[in-house]
């Protein structure tokens, strides 16, 4: 029917709106709805309105028509038709469940869908993450705001702090409070009290500050420096992640508490009191610093008596401090510069090792060589100064000094790790114009060596050091033992924020590479055994965790505060039974035995002593692992 046939019967047809009911492969159905009424009606009512359908069908294509006859004439059925959809109203509730799962573009085909395209970008996601993008430098890992001198008082930011690690920074720090000597001020250890405040004045000096190096009462010049460098070097690398913690004010009182003795101890250019009291007097007592009524004579070394390493690390000592100080307090800051080249000059002029210019500290800190300890101060003074006559001495003093390719463990006594780590600084940011060829010859190969040590840290590296326990703690003596898995983990992570700083993508390790991050999980992996994942799970760190060492080898510690001993009777506290009345709170014991046991036992000096050096290194490993990676840029300020 078309319209001329409607337009002939106007009153039996009123033509509807047309709809599409519905449409298959090549037809369009399409229904006329009409209202059919009579002329003899008379009484309005109309009738029922009735429907014609017209079927539309598209005319099939030449290349359709074409595969049709080929399909026939193989003797073939012509692809059928896609079958109409369901009529939707005349399913019941359960047909209804099983087309929406299974049907044509039902729930099952979208999951299918789903799948394939979660697959597809996983596999291609990987892709651009593990080849693409290092290939091509497009991303680095996250670095904070850098650290310089001048910058790292800075409020802290919104990274997130490990919060096991600040507790255990918080802990750590405490030590050097317990080891002050003199007169406290805001004393935070209760047990303690004033000691040691007629120190130097036989000679007009007030020797009264510095801190006891360990369990006993010597105040010794020789590791008494080397803890203050490395305190300082910490600070000035993590400083602003210990201000995140409210940690940076504590560590600065603590410094100048050594550095305030160290130049008292240097009253003139070439004199320098190293040691006070006698060990051997000392170690016939055992009382409280606060009831000492001995003698405590001093020791010095001068142009007679020569002592160039420690002169050298008492130089380095001062020099890293006046960093720290230059935006506190720059006349004291200057005061520790002045003292730093007068005592580095002295110990290059007037060479000779302390241990033999006095025979007497053999026993207890013998050095066993100073070139280390004159590049250590060398390399701090180019930090410190800028002046590039420091940076000459390293570099043209490196081929008889620095012993480049054998690398050695970083302790109080060996100084050449640190210096290299120290001067890979330089070789990382220094300018290229301050470097001659030569030292820049130079300074790559203590990088190298650097280099060397560290990939000997890593475990899966082809020249993995073997000198570890079983449970992975690196173990090299059995006297105090921690002193140098801590040093070493601090260098790792001071050298893996260096690579991140300078966007060095991997460190070469005879054929295999390994990225920044791996320095700082194994240094990772060593704090934890401290702080008690270790086959004991007991935390070696004094006041840390449920589980610690309760009778250190501390005078003081194992002592009530109101025991009426003397020098003599005072040895039963060191052989009872009982744990220490008094928590010697943040000390580092020195550690367990190469089959990761230990003794807690106070007359078990080898493991159960503390030092202020190994706080030192263990505030610095921790205060770097405390958050996110720093970036670091160069000390030296033109």
């Amino acid at each position: 029917m078309n319209t001329t046939m409607l337009s002939i019967y106007p009153k039996h047809f009123t033509p509807l709106p047309i709809q599409l009911f519905s449409k298959s492969q090549h037809r369009h159905v399409i229904r006329f709805p009409i209202k059919c009424s009579s002329s003899s009606s008379d009484n309005g009512n109309e009738s029922q309105p009735n429907t014609v359908e017209i079927r539309i069908r598209r005319r099939p294509s030449k290349r359709q028509r074409q595969k049709e006859e080929e399909m026939i004439n193989a003797g073939k059925q012509a692809v059928k038709p896609k079958p109409p959809p369901k009529d939707w109203e005349s399913m019941n509730l359960t047909e209804k469940a099983i087309e929406l799962y299974v049907g044509e573009k039902g729930l099952l085909f979208w999951l299918n869908k789903f799948a394939y395209a979660s697959i597809f970008i996983i596999i291609g996601g990987w892709i651009l993450f593990r080849f693409v993008g290092p290939a091509f430098d497009l991303y680095q890992l996250d670095t904070p705001t850098p650290l310089a001198p001048e910058s790292m008082f800075k409020e802290a930011d919104s990274r997130q702090v490990v919060e096991k690690y600040a507790n255990a920074l918080s802990i750590a720090m405490q030590f050097f409070d317990v080891q002050k000597s003199g007169k406290l001020v805001n004393n935070k250890i209760a047990w303690r009290g004033d000691s040691a405040m007629g120190d130097g004045s036989e000679v007009n000096l007030d020797l009264s500050r510095g801190m006891y190096d360990a369990g006993d009462h010597v105040k010794f010049g020789f590791p008494m420096a080397f803890t203050a460098t490395v305190l300082s070097w910490a600070i000035l690398e993590y400083g602003n992640h210990m201000n995140m913690v409210n940690e940076l004010d504590n560590a600065h009182e603590s410094l100048k508490w050594i550095t305030d003795f160290l130049t008292n101890a240097h009253p003139s250019e070439n004199v320098l009191y190293i040691q006070v009291g006698d060990p051997k007097l000392d170690h016939t007592c055992w009382e409280r610093p606060e009831a000492m009524t001995g003698k405590r004579p001093l020791t010095q070394v001068n142009a007679s008596y020569p002592g160039t390493d420690v002169a050298a690390e008492s130089a380095a000592a001062m020099a890293a401090a006046s960093l720290v100080f230059k935006s506190i307090d720059s006349a004291y800051s200057g005061t520790l510069l002045e003292h730093a080249k007068q005592l580095f000059k002295f110990a290059d002029s007037y060479r000779g090792s302390y241990s033999i210019s006095i025979p007497g500290v053999q026993d207890f800190y013998n050095s066993t060589g100073f070139v280390d300890e004159l590049l250590w101060a060398a390399a701090w003074l180019y930090h410190a100064t800028g002046d590039k006559s420091y940076l000459t001495y390293v570099s043209t003093n490196g081929n008889t000094f620095a012993n480049w390719g054998n690398p050695s463990w970083f302790s109080w006594e060996n100084k050449l790790a640190g210096v290299q780590v120290l001067l890979s600084r330089v070789n990382f940011f220094g300018s290229n114009e301050d470097i001659s060829t030569e030292g820049s010859l130079s300074l790559q190969s203590y990088r190298q060596t650097a280099e060397t040590f560290l990939c000997g840290l890593l475990p899966e590296s082809p020249t993995a050091t073997s000198q570890r326990t079983a449970d992975g703690l690196v173990w090299v003596n059995q006297w105090n033992p921690f002193q140098y898995s801590v040093a070493s983990s601090f260098l790792a992570v001071v050298y893996s924020d260096y690579m991140l700083s300078s966007q060095t993508s991997n460190l070469y390790c005879s054929g295999k590479l390994y990225e920044p991050t791996e320095l700082r999980n194994f240094a990772v992996s060593q704090l934890d055994y401290i702080l008690g994942n270790n086959p004991i799970k007991m935390s070696y760190l004094v006041g840390y965790g449920s589980r610690y060492p309760q009778q250190v080898h501390h005078r003081g510690a194992s002592i009530p505060v109101n025991a009426n001993s003397n020098c003599s009777d005072g040895f039963k506290w060191l052989h009872t039974r009982h744990s220490n009345p008094n928590v010697a709170v943040g000390a580092l014991v020195g550690g367990p035995s190469l089959s990761d046991t230990y003794m807690d036992s106070r007359n078990n000096i080898s493991q159960s002593e503390p030092t202020t050096y190994n706080s030192a290194l263990i505030v610095g490993l921790i205060s770097g692992l405390i958050t996110s990676s720093s970036q670091v840029e160069s000390f030296v300020k033109n």
